[in-house]
């Protein structure tokens, strides 16, 4: 199904450029019978959400339709509004790639400069970039940010954190040669701050966490001190409960998939990553910037591209050299 957003005066345009006064008058060949059948179903009219769940009621009478899936590790099948496919397919949009040069670009730019404002304004933080590949690697591109800043060699992991994150954790952190601290956890499916150790570049969290249990942040960022809060998020929740940002959580990341994006076999995913003004250098990623030209017009540009590595790969603060542009916008569309 797609989404078709015509008004009530295109239609009577398009009707007068055929040479047809009316709906009816379009469909005058079909022959009447047919017709009345049509009009004794006395189907109302319905939103696209109404129509999928009521024809999906009637196809769960059959046998083996509907069934639960409890796979996932956050990426689930939720529902996408037809708009979002229809603005993603339009042709100026249509790319993943970087937008180098700012004056051709401005409708991409514009619409990464919203994501950022809008992963923001959903994890109560300060600053985001324009996308990474997906939740685990933004998790990890979060710890060796932590460590550039920190420099204390290990970092204290939460073990209710999704397995195959901790695995890609391993993966980043081994050839920095950081080491991970994994904490245990409770019968209440949460981890005890009593156990984390001093003298560590970052705390790694999760809320839900793989259990799903929302973690008590509260107090966590003062028992930590100086070491980074890093919490992994789950973006839906965070429309209903107290962002991270607001417990003090220096690094929220999270996976962007629920946010528009279908299930693909795995793909495409869309990492989301904000963090606090003070450490916008230290940043992976690219960064979506509003700025004013030499007339006073407001335009939009790639921001602090010196921590980049296409600018000075060797002192980089990742090797990202592209963002998941076109999933940013989707997630952008379906959250607007």
């Amino acid at each position: 199904m797609r989404y078709i957003p015509n008004t009530g005066s295109d239609r009577e345009e398009m009707l007068a450029a055929i040479g047809r006064s009316s709906i009816e008058e379009l469909f005058s060949d079909i022959p009447e019978p047919v017709l009345k059948r049509f009009r004794l179903l006395g189907l109302p009219p319905r939103s696209e959400i109404e129509v999928a769940s009521e024809i999906g009621e009637l196809a769960s009478a059959n046998e083996g339709a509907g069934l639960i899936p409890f796979l996932g590790g956050g990426v689930y099948d939720h529902y996408v509004p037809s708009i979002v496919a229809h603005i993603l397919s339009r042709p100026e949009f249509y790319t993943a790639y970087t937008p180098y040069q700012p004056e051709v670009s401005q409708g991409t730019l514009t619409a990464m400069f919203e994501f950022q404002t809008l992963v923001c304004e959903l994890y109560g933080m300060e600053v985001a970039n324009a996308s990474m590949y997906d939740g685990a690697t933004a998790l990890a591109e979060a710890a060796l940010m932590a460590e550039r800043i920190n420099r204390r060699g290990r970092i204290a992991v939460a073990r209710t954190i999704f397995p195959h994150y901790r695995r890609v954790l391993e993966t980043y952190c081994w050839p920095a040669g950081i080491s991970l601290v994994d904490l245990p956890y409770s019968r209440t499916g949460r981890f005890d701050p009593a156990d984390v150790p001093d003298r560590i570049s970052a705390l790694i969290v999760q809320t839900p966490n793989a259990l799903g249990v929302i973690e008590d942040l509260a107090g966590m960022k003062e028992r930590i001190g100086d070491a980074l809060l890093v919490v992994s998020a789950y973006p839906p929740p965070f429309g209903l409960i107290e962002p991270p940002g607001r417990f003090g959580a220096d690094v929220v990341v999270g996976e962007g998939q629920p946010l528009g994006l279908p299930l693909g076999f795995g793909g495409p995913l869309l990492g989301l990553f904000a963090t606090r003004k003070d450490y916008l250098r230290q940043m992976p990623g690219r960064i979506a910037g509003r700025t004013v030209d030499a007339d006073g017009n407001v335009g939009y540009v790639m921001a602090a591209q010196t921590r980049e590595q296409h600018i000075r790969r060797a002192r980089a603060t990742s090797n990202i050299c592209t963002n998941s542009a076109l999933c940013a916008l989707a997630a952008a569309v379906y959250l607007a």
